[in-house]
């Protein structure tokens, strides 16, 4: 095995990629995108939801309650107050989605208070939407627990508490998302250079005709996927800084960080492109990576935690995430941009990504073969 002909291959495959640039921006566009769009429309804190407030037992104490409400409006702005005269008519707008959600303060609301008869304040949600109906759960919950405060704290308190702390700032969801986008331009890469590309080349008899020079057939793979590595490192780097400087990573330019980004991304880029070469080595069509495109890119993309935690997952879920060499790009990445760690937090999946680029390689010099 000669390296200077695996270098020629390399060479020829980057000339035909960097003489397209349209190719070159697809493979960085639409994750791009994906990270500003999806970033910036998921996991942000909820503010403006419209809360109705039915009032049954216009009382001092409901009119605190309803104070109570205005001071959330004018604070955390989670949700904005309407009153409704009547519970059906609030519920009815419920159901329309006018409002979120419904509190009612009931009849002998003060009465219950006075005696101390377990007063209850009733919320009435709208469930289908989960991430909207326990954000406004958390603020009202957050509410009765203010309310149920002592007016006059005891002098020695008995009552356990939580001290929360935590270890980084708050982190805004287009940062959680930027190691997936970064690992999906990797794989766009991947899709091109080791799927449509191959294919192509070898339905116009390029490999055949690289056979018939003294190429073995282990430096034309070696070489191809040799050039995809390059290419997946070159999209998935301008990926992470392009990314990184829009959503706000803090010293995204510390040296030794871009050395580790670098390694992650160039080991991936191997593992992805080994993985599509592998895929595609007895394939002739040039339709069929085109078409199972948006199949594996659900099947890796979701299942490795880019968009939530694997630990939310069925098990067969967490199973399919456990093979998925997205999962193990998506968590480096992770612990670089946003925790900052060194090499002990990207060790692991260096190795693991590194052995199964080993093995798909293995198996794509094992099965490819000469044809037309």
């Amino acid at each position: 095995m000669k390296f200077y002909r695996i270098w020629a291959l390399i060479e020829r495959d980057l000339r035909k990629f960097f003489r397209s640039p349209a190719l070159m921006m697809a493979s960085m566009v639409f994750p791009l995108v994906q990270l500003i769009v999806l970033g910036y429309a998921f996991g942000g804190k909820i503010k403006g939801a419209s809360m109705a407030f039915v009032d049954d037992d216009h009382s001092v104490e409901s009119r605190k309650v309803r104070e109570m409400f205005d001071g959330i409006q004018a604070g955390p702005q989670t949700f904005h107050v309407v009153d409704y005269q009547s519970l059906p008519r609030a519920v009815d707008d419920l159901r329309a989605g006018f409002v979120q959600g419904v509190v009612q303060v009931p009849q002998n609301f003060s009465r219950d208070f006075y005696q101390r008869n377990r007063p209850r304040i009733a919320f009435t949600e709208d469930n289908t939407d989960q991430v909207m109906a326990g954000a406004l759960l958390e603020r009202v919950q957050q509410m009765v627990s203010d309310m149920n405060a002592p007016s006059v704290e005891p002098r020695l308190d008995s009552q356990v508490t939580l001290n929360v702390v935590e270890v980084y700032p708050y982190i805004e969801y287009a940062k959680y998302l930027l190691a997936g986008s970064t690992a999906m331009a990797i794989f766009i890469v991947a899709m091109i250079g080791g799927g449509i590309t191959f294919i192509d080349d070898k339905s116009r008899g390029l490999h055949e005709g690289y056979l018939l020079t003294p190429i073995h057939k282990t430096e034309l793979v070696l070489g191809l996927i040799g050039a995809g590595a390059f290419k997946g490192l070159l999209a998935g780097m301008a990926l992470t800084i392009i990314g990184g400087l829009l959503v706000g990573i803090p010293r995204l330019w510390d040296p030794v960080r871009l050395f580790y980004l670098t390694l992650v991304v160039l080991v991936a880029s191997v593992a992805m492109i080994s993985f599509m070469f592998l895929a595609m080595v007895r394939v002739d069509d040039p339709l069929v990576p085109r078409a199972i495109f948006g199949v594996l890119n659900t099947l890796l993309f979701f299942p490795s935690g880019a968009i939530s935690p694997i630990e939310g997952f069925p098990k067969w879920l967490r199973a399919l995430s456990v093979i998925d060499p997205f999962t193990y790009t998506v968590h480096a990445l992770r612990n670089l941009t946003i925790k900052s760690t060194g090499i002990e937090g990207i060790y692991k999946d260096v190795i693991v990504l590194s052995c199964f680029a080993v093995m798909m390689i293995v198996g794509s010099i094992a099965l490819f073969k000469r044809q037309l």
